[in-house]
């Protein structure tokens, strides 16, 4: 708001205006330092700011003065997301970005984040992850069983993705590079940028090199630029997540699956069968790329029979 817009408001009023124009100021400061510093990718910066967005929004309608914010006032933020029909999830999200945000702020001496970080969390029923069994698994890899390059890059696709337990954001920033086929392993560069190398399997290496020394060249050579990328259209263009997750959703009707299955059903099958072989859950940490060893505890559920019977084979007084 102008100064000169101001000039008729009541004092309450004004400093409310310039908590809202300086609380602008430092959305934008904290979405550059969610991409310049943590180094979080552009689809997670918009997310958060258009969850902050929101807040701002609320609190100019609500005349609200956001920097300095009440438990009660934030509450009632929290219950209108609810009253909207938000899910328990989607208005943690929110609280998530506000709590990064006035901690954020606190830091800088702008303001007190008290308020928000003492707002407990809606409950979250935690919902097992979808997993596709093995011979889901088979009928979606045979839908790719021609020999032409389309066919030999979607096998490639889902063999990789089947094989790491990648995120589909990560094998769609697969550079040929990355794939070292001697060492049958791959690079993948995870959320902030955080590298791992995850081992593959030999048949999936095969399908990738396959790829690599006969459909990729043929795709490339489509292109009007030269690519590095290690998955290309069939004009020879990079192809995106976006792209990546048509060519799944493709191929599980095909396969006649359930349309819900998502390329990250691939991930929790790689992370399920990993435990139910036996993998320690660090390890499966460290391949998933998870911060937290909370978010990997979630597949020992789907796993927790084959776990029983490792326990009972293991423990000297089973």
């Amino acid at each position: 708001m102008s100064e000169g817009a101001t000039d008729f408001l009541s004092p309450e009023a004004r400093a409310r205006a310039a908590e809202l124009d300086l609380l602008d100021r430092q959305i934008e400061g904290f979405c550059a330092h969610l991409a310049t510093v943590r180094n979080l990718s552009a689809n997670t910066v918009r997310a958060y700011r258009r969850d902050l967005e929101a807040f701002r929004e609320w609190a100019g309608r609500e005349g609200v003065r956001p920097l300095s914010i009440s438990h009660r006032e934030l509450r009632s933020y929290l219950s209108e997301l609810a009253r909207a029909g938000y899910s328990s999830r989607t208005v943690n999200r929110h609280l998530s970005a506000l709590r990064g945000l006035y901690r954020w702020m606190s830091r800088a001496g702008v303001c007190d984040g008290a308020a928000v970080a003492a707002v407990a969390s809606p409950k979250v029923a935690r919902a097992l992850p979808a997993t596709m069994s093995d011979a889901e698994a088979d009928r979606l890899l045979a839908t790719c069983d021609g020999g032409d390059p389309t066919s030999l890059r979607d096998r490639a696709f889902l063999e990789l993705l089947y094989a790491t337990g990648a995120r589909v954001s990560e094998v769609a920033g697969l550079r040929v590079s990355d794939v070292d086929v001697p060492r049958a392993q791959v690079r993948l560069f995870g959320k902030g940028s955080k590298e791992r190398i995850v081992p593959v399997y030999a048949s999936a290496l095969g399908w990738a090199t396959r790829y690599l020394d006969g459909a990729r060249p043929e795709l490339a050579a489509r292109a009007r630029r030269a690519s590095d990328a290690l998955f290309l259209s069939t004009r020879g263009n990079p192809m995106s997540a976006d792209a990546l997750r048509t060519v799944f959703e493709r191929r599980v009707d095909q396969a006649g699956l359930d349309p819900r299955l998502t390329p990250h059903a691939m991930r929790h099958t790689y992370a399920t069968e990993l435990l139910g072989g036996g993998a320690d859950l660090r390890s499966v940490q460290e391949l998933l790329g998870h911060e937290s060893l909370s978010t990997t505890q979630v597949y020992t559920h789907l796993s927790v029979e084959r776990l029983r019977d490792a326990a009972a084979r293991a423990h000297p007084r089973a």
